[in-house]
């Protein structure tokens, strides 16, 4: 499976940038993995454009008003997919302001990481640790309890 994550913005901190090269790293053994990191904009809408031409696939938008999944559910969902022909999925993760309507209107489905608002640059190593957690748990590795 393809797993391509789409971010605005690059990550500015050590520490993020740290995290996230381990769980690309954990992620090599499952799957193919690309991040897209694109540049801020004056607004959402202007963003909305690059966005929507780099999406590949399935679609998932992060944004607070998707639905909450547990770890398992998430799981089960993306095996789901891949049963089903899917073979890329896209995470879209927007700036601090968000994803346009645009956006929202366009994917297949919307994920809620919580329902507490967290900076985009740390969604985006949440969102690798579950996509890791999503792997563990579909191989029945260790790393989920």
């Amino acid at each position: 499976m393809k797993i391509k994550i789409i971010c605005v913005g690059k990550l500015k901190e050590k520490y993020l940038t740290s995290a996230c090269e381990e769980y690309i790293k954990r992620l090599s053994v499952y799957c193919k993995l690309e991040i897209t990191e694109l540049t801020e904009l004056a607004t959402i809408e202007a963003e909305a454009e690059y966005i929507l031409k780099n999406i590949r696939g399935y679609a998932v938008a992060l944004c607070i008003e998707g639905k909450q999944l547990t770890s398992v559910e998430l799981a089960k969902k993306i095996e789901t997919l891949g049963v089903d022909g899917i073979s890329e999925i896209s995470f879209i993760i927007g700036s601090s302001d968000g994803l346009s309507d645009r956006v929202k209107n366009k994917v297949d489905f919307k994920l809620s990481m919580s329902a507490m608002t967290f900076p985009h640059q740390l969604a985006r190593v949440l969102l690798l640790e579950q996509i890791y957690r999503v792997f563990q748990i579909n191989t029945n590795g260790k790393y989920h309890k």
